[in-house]
């Protein structure tokens, strides 16, 4: 059973990785590069060189080759800082898209800078929703953020808008303020999108109607450290057999743990799943 949720798992990962490789190179050679829009973090600073090697060498170095150049010593990084499961995820997820981005070719569907820096930031914003709500990372200023946060505390919103501020000063002042305001645009898009797609905090209240009380309470208490609430003596309407019936709350980022607990403790259990529930009191978010 272990073995099969670590399957399914990784191929979760691996399906979201994909996804995300594809919509980050559509996002890139179909409206930034074509647009002159750069985008956030690490991306918008790959981004960046990109131009500046053009501008500088005379010879144009891949948004794919300098993505994944500046990513490696944010590889070691996460290495030791943050964990080695979380960073061979990551690697995964930047290869793809490096190869994606290197792979699909650069496509101009319109030169209005306005129309590439919102649909743009809507399918880079997907993406990045979309792997967040997965449990996968697209490496960049994630690492950055999630390091400094373990080491001092403060709050990676706040590290992740200071590095995009300096990405977006840094265009101004190379290639002109409008494109400046253009990459605004484009971040506050990708920001909006990400966060509606990226339900990851969203809370579900469950529902199960079980033979098995004990045993579930305490592999929910366990392994998801969650509160129980139990109500005894339950009885079905058909058989009249009694039942326990548990309620207990959840994110977004546990259903995946939940399932696979409610498969190994008792997959015969009747569960009801109420979405985007909200909570007066106590409740614990990681």
């Amino acid at each position: 059973m272990k073995k099969a949720t670590a399957m399914e798992q990784f191929t979760e990962r691996f399906s979201a990785a994909v996804v995300y490789a594809i919509l980050s190179s559509v996002a890139i050679n179909f409206f930034f590069q074509p647009g002159h829009i750069y985008s956030s973090g690490v991306t918008g600073l790959a981004q960046i060189l990109t131009t500046l090697s053009h501008n500088w060498l005379g010879y144009t170095i891949p948004v794919s080759v300098t993505l994944y150049a500046l990513n490696i010593p944010l590889f070691v990084l996460a290495w030791y800082k943050i964990g080695h499961k979380f960073t061979i995820y990551t690697i995964l997820t930047v290869t793809l898209s490096s190869i994606f981005i290197q792979l699909v070719p650069e496509v101009t569907l319109t030169t209005d800078p306005i129309i590439n820096a919102i649909f743009g930031g809507l399918t880079m914003g997907t993406g990045i929703g979309y792997g967040l709500r997965n449990g996968i990372s697209s490496g960049g200023t994630d690492i950055v953020s999630i390091s400094i946060r373990k080491k001092t505390g403060r709050n990676v919103g706040f590290i992740s808008l200071m590095f995009n501020t300096v990405i977006v000063l840094i265009t101004g002042i190379l290639f002109g303020w409008k494109y400046m305001f253009y990459s605004l645009l484009t971040i506050f898009v990708s920001s909006r999108v990400t966060d509606a797609v990226y339900t990851k905090q969203k809370r579900m209240q469950v529902m199960i109607v079980t033979k098995k009380a004990p045993e579930v309470c305490k592999a929910i208490q366990d392994k998801l450290h969650r509160g129980v609430t139990i109500i005894n003596d339950a009885e079905g309407a058909y058989t009249h057999d009694k039942t326990t019936v548990l309620i207990t709350i959840i994110t977004r980022a546990e259903f995946s743990f939940f399932k696979a607990i409610m498969k190994k403790v008792d997959d015969t259990a009747f569960v009801s799943i109420s979405e985007n529930v909200k909570i007066l009191g106590n409740f614990v978010d990681d």
